[in-house]
């Protein structure tokens, strides 16, 4: 049996894309609460590359991936992020409880060793980084606060 046949991708029942109608942004929301560290949905690759692209997880050195479902996409950076992208099990899991309502939201460097388009946070948390560009330039202490992806872990030991 293939990886497509053994996960379900139907994510009507617990998200629901909203475009804001000033920027044309597009984020993701859970129609469902969720307990801490439960699985939402599964994913899988798309598309891969060889280099990171602004849609793309990495797995490793050289393959970042375009989730499927593509409405995963729509997750957006927060520095108290609310879910994280398991690239083991391949699964969107929740780091903290999520409300009905919510957007969901996840650490971008916690799957992302140098991001291809570093940016400026609004996050707006009390925690905001500031800058994001990845795992490879965190500090220590922001290291402490989040979960990473076993790649990341691998890179932030080996360094």
């Amino acid at each position: 049996m293939s990886f497509t046949e053994t996960i379900d991708l139907d994510l009507t029942e617990v998200a629901e894309i909203r475009t804001d109608s000033v920027t044309g942004f597009r984020s993701l929301f859970s129609k469902k609460s969720f307990e801490a560290n439960e699985g939402v949905i599964g994913f899988m690759a798309r598309a891969t590359y060889e280099k990171p692209n602004y849609l793309t997880v990495q797995i490793n050195d050289d393959v970042h991936i375009e989730l499927f479902p593509e409405c995963l996409e729509c997750i957006n950076h927060s520095c108290n992020p609310n879910c994280f992208f398991d690239t083991t099990l391949m699964e969107l899991v929740t780091v903290r409880p999520i409300a009905a309502g919510e957007e969901f939201s996840f650490f971008y460097p916690s799957a992302e060793w140098d991001m291809d388009r570093p940016f400026k946070c609004h996050c707006g948390s009390k925690d905001c980084i500031g800058k994001i560009q990845g795992a490879k330039h965190l500090s220590a202490e922001a290291l402490k606060k989040y979960r990473f992806t076993g790649f990341i872990q691998q890179k932030l030991a080996s360094r």
